[in-house]
């Protein structure tokens, strides 16, 4: 203990000094392999939210000519109604089934391995949906929606926990968010590709499911030239050779040594040194409100209303006396401030915060819900107040794009160590995508009964978030995955290590190659 006391201000001036070189700006590597790792996955998640949308009435009439080819009568109504709705909603379904198969798939392949993998998801897809009208076969647009929701479903898992494993604490919040910037840009894209001067037309619609090879195949000419998450090679594939070389590629430096042993600590410092199980996960004291807030927070994602906004947009901006054929081009605003938006957070996530961006987020789309209700309630008696409405739609979009539209990925990244993680994301991705089913079974029902009011439903959900938010989530900027699960011992009513046995852990000393002793500090991950 004397010796301890004895080095403690040697020992305290080297983790300020790592505290001042965690400070390092992000390297080629690491941007490539957010930029490019998000491009084949979340983009695809995007861009497929929205490209149904403007071919849909051409999609409608492809689906009654083939039926009457092949039938030789036309498609009644009621089925017309049940095929576009299966078409539409298979891609939630496959979504489910994605996240249900992602830990088998992590486990085998590792994250980068899953990511390509995955791509093969997206090109059969995209094979079956631009041929499906040629083939006069609207089942191949079914099976192709499907096959990109398990594409999607997997992506949604597999490239935050990449990302998450990959970068810096310091700016791991920064670059967590390049999944949901990616997703805001796939819906603007989508947008933008199904205007009627380009991809929107009876003769062209098909091209715009073929462009979606293009992310794929460009995520799978470069993804193979990057580097595993360390953490990865180290704790599951006891791969320390492969885990340093990864941490220098994407670190920029030569001596990763306090990368990796905080690595080594956190290995030692778990339960369960093997990847966990679902049913272990859920057992599990140790994580228990760690995953009650995944769930929540992924909940509220899906349930807080955004996708039941673009139910009434068209129909404000029509009341507002804009003619059919601009409004396209108007909703384009919506695209862009999603985009802009989920910039802006990633640039000023790590300066404020997680917890405090996705209150602020929640509370804001509640107000803006509020003002809507009552804006669509007066809509008819004031020729100006559909423009209020849609000044209200674009607030609520931004403000979902603010904190709550990515940060819940990055969240469950960042509250489990490395064997409950897997486990983690399948069950957040579950919870994400069968909450997306309910939203598109359940409002048009919630909006024919309740009319203008329907959107205080949401206003609810956001509440009711944020509090749970406020008591329970503790915030996770720039702290080791160590320091985030020791955040939740007191409430998970489990011992809290002591200091000594913190030094014990953390600061204990082996020696390396060269015969000489290196002090395991807290660093950059």
């Amino acid at each position: 203990m004397d010796e301890w006391q004895k080095d403690q201000p040697a020992a305290d001036q080297k983790m300020k000094d790592s505290g001042k070189n965690s400070e390092q700006p992000v390297t080629a590597c690491l941007f490539s392999a957010a930029f490019f790792g998000a491009l084949g996955s979340s983009f695809i998640y995007g861009y497929n939210l929205s490209v149904v949308n403007a071919p849909a009435l051409y999609i409608k009439a492809f689906y009654n000519r083939t039926w009457m080819e092949r039938y030789g009568e036309p498609l009644r109504a009621e089925t017309a109604t049940l095929l576009w709705s299966v078409t539409v909603s298979i891609f939630s379904i496959g979504g489910l089934f994605g996240a249900v198969s992602v830990t088998i798939i992590l486990k085998i392949l590792g994250r980068k391995g899953t990511l390509l993998l995955n791509n093969i998801f997206a090109l059969i897809a995209v094979l079956l949906l631009s041929l499906g009208e040629s083939a006069k076969s609207f089942e191949m647009l079914i099976i192709g929606r499907f096959i990109i929701g398990v594409d999607s479903g997997i992506a949604l898992c597999a490239l935050p926990m990449y990302l998450g494993e990959i970068t810096p604490r310091h700016i791991r919040g920064s670059i967590g968010q390049f999944n949901a910037i990616l997703i805001c840009f796939g819906v603007f894209t989508g947008q933008v590709l199904g205007l009627p001067e380009l991809l929107g037309q009876e003769t062209r619609w098909s091209y715009l499911f073929t462009f979606l090879a293009f992310p794929a195949v460009l995520q799978l000419c470069v993804m193979p030239f990057l580097p595993e998450s360390p953490r990865y090679l180290l704790i599951e594939r006891r791969d320390e050779a492969g885990a340093e070389q990864a941490f220098r590629r994407l670190l920029g430096k030569k001596d990763v040594s306090q990368e990796l042993e905080e690595v080594h600590a956190e290995s030692r410092a778990q339960d369960n040194v093997h990847t966990a199980s679902v049913l272990q996960l859920l057992r599990s004291q140790a994580v228990r409100w760690q995953l009650i807030t995944i769930i929540v927070s992924m909940a509220c994602y899906q349930l807080c209303g955004l996708n039941a906004i673009w139910y009434y947009t068209n129909g404000i901006l029509r009341d507002a006396g804009f003619a059919d054929n601009i409004i396209p081009y108007i909703t384009l605003t919506t695209g862009a401030t999603e985009t802009l938006a989920a910039i802006i957070s990633g640039l000023v996530i790590e300066r404020i915060g997680r917890k405090p961006l996705l209150i602020f987020g929640f509370v804001s789309m509640a107000v803006f819900f509020s003002l809507l209700t009552v804006f669509l309630h007066f809509q008819d008696s004031m020729s100006w107040m559909p423009y209020l409405s849609y000044v209200c739609i674009l607030a609520v979009i931004a403000s979902f794009c603010s904190g709550p539209g990515g940060i819940p990925f990055v969240l469950t990244g960042e509250l489990f160590e490395q064997s409950y993680r897997p486990a983690a994301f399948m069950i957040a991705g579950i919870v994400n995508w069968l909450c997306n089913f309910a939203v598109g079974l359940m409002f048009p029902f919630i909006q024919e009964a309740l009319q203008a009011f329907a959107f205080l439903v949401f206003v609810v959900v956001c509440v009711l978030g944020s509090i749970y938010l406020y008591f329970v989530l503790p915030e996770t900027k720039n702290k080791t995955f160590m320091d985030i699960s020791q955040s939740f011992a007191k409430i998970n009513k489990i011992p809290v290590p002591s200091p000594g046995q913190e030094t014990e852990l953390v600061l204990s000393c082996k020696p390396d190659m060269y015969g000489k002793d290196i002090i395991k500090i807290e660093s950059s991950f």
